[in-house]
């Protein structure tokens, strides 16, 4: 019997899954939004083009646009956490969990104690 009721909910999925994709098919913006690509792949085509050639580009126009990771500093920075240990007074900032003071401190107070002082 567990085959059948597996059998069913997948149909069902999938037949969700279909009126989700209707739905889509009918937005405009999304058919806005694959005309658009369409026609940027047409040009890159009729000038020979891959969309490497194009990324450079794009980021020559705008510094914003992202080169996909082969440029330094192109990865957001974590955010900065302060943690007060509660027993000495002790702050500690840091970007990461790798901090030497941190790492003590979970040896001494454990692991969950030392994450509930981050402020």
């Amino acid at each position: 019997m567990a085959k059948i009721n597996d059998y069913y909910q997948k149909r069902q999925m999938m037949d969700q899954l279909a009126a989700e994709l209707e739905q889509l098919e009918n937005d405009q913006a999304l058919q806005s939004d694959l005309e658009f690509e369409k026609q940027v792949k047409d040009l890159m085509a009729e000038h020979s083009k891959s969309p490497r050639d194009v990324l450079p580009i794009l980021s020559a126009i705008d510094p914003s646009v992202s080169t996909g990771g082969r440029s330094g500093g192109s990865r957001a920075k974590r955010p900065l956490v302060t943690y007060k240990n509660p027993h000495t007074g002790e702050v500690v900032e840091t970007r990461g969990g790798n901090h030497k003071t941190l790492k003590e401190w979970r040896d001494e107070y454990g692991k969950e104690a030392v994450r509930s002082w981050a402020a």
